[in-house]
C-alpha cells in the first residue's frame, strides 16, 4: 500500500512528528494550521467529502496531506497521493505507444481511488487539455462523493469556476486556510509610523472629561462603552462622526490594540495616504504591487478608514474608495470608518452604505477637540486647520 500511495519521500510524514503549532512563531499563523491539524486528524480517521488545505510553499499544506495518506495506510485502507503536474504529466505520457499503462487504465484508476490526494492544484499549466482533465476528473469524485484531498497554493477564487464551485461546496467540501498569503500590510501587530496610534488604548482614553457639559460628556461615553463593545466581537460596521480631535481616531486604534492584544488580524490605514501609496505602487521601483495593496485592504478581516473624507476628491480616487467601501459591505467585511465630514457631504453612493442600519452603527460624537479647538457642533464639517501628521502607513 505504501508503495502504491506514491508517498515517496512523504512516507514519514505523520500527526506525531508536528505540533499542532506547525512551525511559524506567528500567533495568527499558528492559529490556523492548528485548526487545520485538528480537522486533518479527525479526517484521517473516517474520510468523508472533501478536504481543501489552501496556503503559500512553507505552510504545511502539503505535510499535513500526506499525514492524512500515511494514517489511512497505517489503517490498512489505501490512499494515492499525486501532484496535480505530475498527474498530468503521466496522463500525457500514457497516450505513448510503449507506456507501461493505458491512459483510460490511469484515468479511471485516479477517478475511482477510495482516497485521492491531489497536490499543488492550480500550479499546472493552464492549458485547455490539461483544464479539461483536471475538470473531468473532479467532477467524477464530486458526483460520487469520493473523499479527496487538495491542497492549493491560490486563492480558490484564482481558480477556473468550474473547480472553484466545487471547491467551496458546503454540502461536500471544508476549506482551511493554512496561512494567509504575504500582505502587502501586517494585520496581527503595527509598524513603523504608528507609534502615536500604538499608546491609544482604552485605558489611555479620557472618555469622562470633566471640562466638558454632561450632555457631551455622556456622548463621550457612549461612544466609548460601543467601542469596547465592538472590540469584544467586531461584526458589521461602525462610524465614528465628530470633529477633529474629538476622540475618534483614538477610539478606533484602541479597537485593533484590544483585537492585536488577543492575537487578532486588523488592518489601520489614513484614508489620503492609503491613496497616495495606492499612486505610487504604479511606480517600477514599488516593492508592492498595486494589486497587493488594494486587495489587503479590501479583503481585512477588520479595516479601519481613518480620515475618509480628507483625501483629494478626484473621480480617480472616489472610485477606489468606492470598490473598496462596496466590496466591503456586500461581504458584510467588518469595518470602522472615521471622518469628520458630514455624511450629507459624503458622496451618496457611499454614504448611503454608511448608515444601513442593517450593517452600520452610526456613532456621533459631539465632544469638540480635546486639544483646545474651537468646539465644533453636532456632525459639523472638518475643521479647516487640518491635523499635521506623520506619513502613517501600515506597512511591513
Amino acid at each position: 500500500m505504501l508503495k502504491y500511495s506514491n508517498l515517496g519521500t512523504l512516507a514519514d510524514c505523520d500527526f506525531v512528528n508536528i505540533t499542532s503549532d506547525g512551525l511559524s512563531e506567528n500567533p495568527g499563523k499558528s492559529e490556523l494550521f492548528r485548526k487545520a491539524y485538528e480537522a486533518a486528524r479527525l479526517y484521517a480517521l473516517e474520510p468523508k467529502g472533501w478536504f481543501v488545505l489552501a496556503g503559500p510553499s512553507g505552510s504545511g499544506k502539503t505535510y499535513l496531506a500526506a499525514a492524512i495518506a500515511n494514517e489511512r495506510i497505517k489503517r490498512g485502507q489505501p490512499a494515492f497521493f499525486q501532484t496535480a503536474p505530475e498527474l498530468l504529466d503521466h496522463l500525457r505520457s500514457a497516450f505513448a505507444p510503449g507506456s507501461e499503462i493505458h491512459y483510460d487504465e490511469l484515468f479511471e484508476k485516479v477517478c475511482n481511488i477510495p482516497l485521492l490526494i491531489l497536490d499543488d492544484l492550480g500550479v499546472q499549466a493552464g492549458t485547455p487539455w490539461a483544464k479539461e482533465k483536471l475538470d473531468q476528473l473532479l467532477n467524477y469524485r464530486y458526483i460520487h462523493e469520493l473523499p479527496t484531498v487538495i491542497t492549493i497554493g491560490n486563492s480558490i477564487d484564482e481558480l477556473d469556476e468550474r473547480i472553484r464551485t466545487r471547491l467551496s461546496s458546503p454540502r461536500l467540501s471544508r476549506t482551511f486556510i493554512m496561512e494567509e498569503k504575504a500582505s502587502a500590510l501586517q494585520e496581527y501587530s503595527w509598524s513603523k509610523g504608528f507609534e502615536l496610534q500604538k499608546e491609544m488604548t482604552f485605558k489611555t482614553f479620557d472618555s469622562k472629561r470633566l471640562n466638558l457639559p454632561p450632555d457631551k460628556r455622556q456622548n463621550l461615553e457612549h461612544a466609548y462603552q460601543i467601542a469596547q463593545q465592538y472590540a469584544d466581537s467586531p461584526d458589521g460596521w461602525l462610524v465614528f462622526v465628530g470633529a477633529n480631535g474629538c476622540g475618534k481616531t483614538h477610539l478606533s486604534a484602541a479597537i485593533v490594540n484590544q483585537r492585536y492584544a488577543a492575537q487578532k488580524p486588523a488592518i489601520f490605514v489614513v484614508v489620503p495616504e492609503f491613496l497616495d501609496h495606492l499612486r505610487k505602487t504604479f511606480n517600477p521601483e514599488s516593492k508592492v504591487s498595486y494589486d497587493q495593496l488594494f486587495e489587503a485592504v479590501k479583503n481585512a478581516r477588520l479595516l479601519v478608514l481613518d480620515d475618509f473624507g480628507e483625501q483629494s476628491t478626484t473621480p480617480w480616487a472616489q472610485e477606489k474608495l468606492y470598490q473598496v467601501i462596496n466590496y466591503r459591505y456586500n461581504a458584510r467585511l467588518a469595518t470602522i470608518i472615521t471622518t469628520s465630514n458630514s455624511l450629507d457631504e459624503i458622496e451618496p453612493r457611499v454614504s448611503s452604505r454608511m448608515v444601513d442600519p442593517r450593517i452600520s452603527m452610526v456613532i456621533n460624537i459631539t465632544a469638540p477637540d480635546y486639544r483646545g479647538e474651537k468646539p465644533v457642533g453636532n456632525a459639523t464639517p472638518k475643521s479647516n486647520s487640518r491635523r499635521l501628521r506623520k506619513s502613517q502607513w501600515n506597512r511591513e
